[in-house]
C-alpha cells in the first residue's frame, strides 16, 4: 500500500461570504499588529479557543493569553490562513474551516511543523458577525 505523508487539500466547496473572510483578515490583522486587544475582539464574550494544550473562555482569557504570546513565543510572527470549506449551519451560525499556520520571522511559507487545520464557528450577534468558538491542530 502506497501513503502519502502530505495529502491533497480539497477544494473549497462554498465560498465563504464576506462576514467570514472578514474575520479572518481582522484576526491576521491583528496578529500582524501584535494587538491582543484587536485579536480578542474578533470573539464573542463567551468564547472558546482550543489550541494545542491550551482551552481558553471568554473575550478576557483569549485576550490575556495573545498578549502573553506576542510578547513571548509569538514575538515577530505572522499567521496566514485559506479557507477549505463553509457552510451555514443556522440563518445566524455557520462553520469555516481552513489551513494555515504562524509564521516565523522572516517566512514566507508555513513549515511543515507550524501548519495547522482549524475549525471557526462563526455567530451573527446583534448584526455582526463574531467568532464564537476557534480550534485547530497540526495538519499533519
Amino acid at each position: 500500500m502506497t501513503t502519502s505523508s502530505a495529502p491533497s487539500q480539497p477544494a473549497v466547496t462554498a465560498s465563504p461570504p464576506a462576514e467570514a473572510l472578514d474575520i479572518m483578515r481582522r484576526i491576521v490583522t491583528a496578529w500582524a499588529d501584535h494587538d491582543a486587544e484587536a485579536f480578542a475582539a474578533v470573539f464573542t464574550e463567551d468564547a472558546t479557543m482550543i489550541l494545542p494544550g491550551q482551552y481558553r473562555k471568554g473575550r478576557d482569557q483569549i485576550r490575556d493569553f495573545m498578549a502573553a504570546g506576542f510578547a513571548g513565543p509569538y514575538r515577530g510572527t505572522q499567521v496566514t490562513g485559506e479557507p477549505l470549506d463553509f457552510r451555514y449551519l443556522a440563518e445566524d451560525v455557520a462553520l469555516l474551516l481552513t489551513v494555515g499556520g504562524v509564521l516565523a520571522p522572516g517566512q514566507r511559507e508555513v513549515s511543515a511543523g507550524q501548519a495547522i487545520r482549524a475549525s471557526w464557528l462563526l455567530a451573527e450577534r446583534d448584526g455582526r458577525w463574531l467568532l464564537a468558538a476557534y480550534q485547530n491542530s497540526p495538519r499533519e
